[in-house]
């Protein structure tokens, strides 16, 4: 059995930490995935931003209501769950990715969740596992399923590597020159048929 798993911001909605850089006026927060590898050390260090300017989860979902999924997507989406398994396997957490998902259809969405005080100040965040891309992926594996996996950063790339398929979807050029052997595309249309035969 196949199953398909897709990476969130970036291959089907924009990156929401941009989104909320361009909403708040703090450019700094535009830093993602694909600039530092390390997630862990990332949100520690936009906590310490947020912290800074007094900025919590109300002013991050706010953005967030207003973000719709890229251009293309849900039906990409639809058309891939109608065609085969698919899962979405994000670093994001659930109160970001809440909304997004039912403007998706509410595909089934594997992420993390973030710990919230009182006043609303992010203080810390929860990691549903180490290594969480790579480390579902071999989980579902391990249960005997074919794993076929895209996204676009570097936290997506363990998933890739570990399946029977994997492609990069609108990705850098630092990490598609890096990675010459995955196949980068820009369109659904050019990844659904790459998915497609892939199955």
């Amino acid at each position: 059995m196949n199953i398909v798993c897709l990476d969130l911001e970036g291959v089907l909605v924009p990156e929401i930490w941009i989104a909320f850089a361009q909403a708040s006026g703090i450019p700094e927060l535009k830093r993602t995935t694909r600039d530092e590898p390390d997630y862990d050390k990332l949100m520690k260090w936009r906590l310490g931003v947020l912290k800074e300017h007094g900025l919590g989860l109300k002013e991050i979902q706010e953005t967030i209501a207003k973000i719709d999924p890229l251009p293309g997507a849900k039906k990409f989406l639809d058309d891939l769950r109608e065609m085969t398994q698919t899962i979405i396997i994000s670093d994001t957490f659930e109160e970001f990715a809440g909304p997004l998902m039912k403007k998706l259809g509410m595909p089934t969405i594997f992420c993390n969740s973030l710990e919230v005080a009182e006043n609303g100040e992010i203080t810390g965040f929860k990691m549903r596992i180490e290594n969480s891309k790579l480390t579902t992926v071999k989980a579902l594996q391990s249960m005997g399923y074919d794993t076929i996996a895209s996204g676009d950063s570097f936290n997506d790339l363990g998933m890739i590597q570990a399946s029977k398929a994997g492609f990069l979807f609108r990705s850098t050029e630092q990490i598609k020159k890096d990675y010459p052997q995955y196949p980068a595309f820009e369109e659904y249309d050019n990844l659904f048929a790459a998915i497609k035969a892939a199955l």
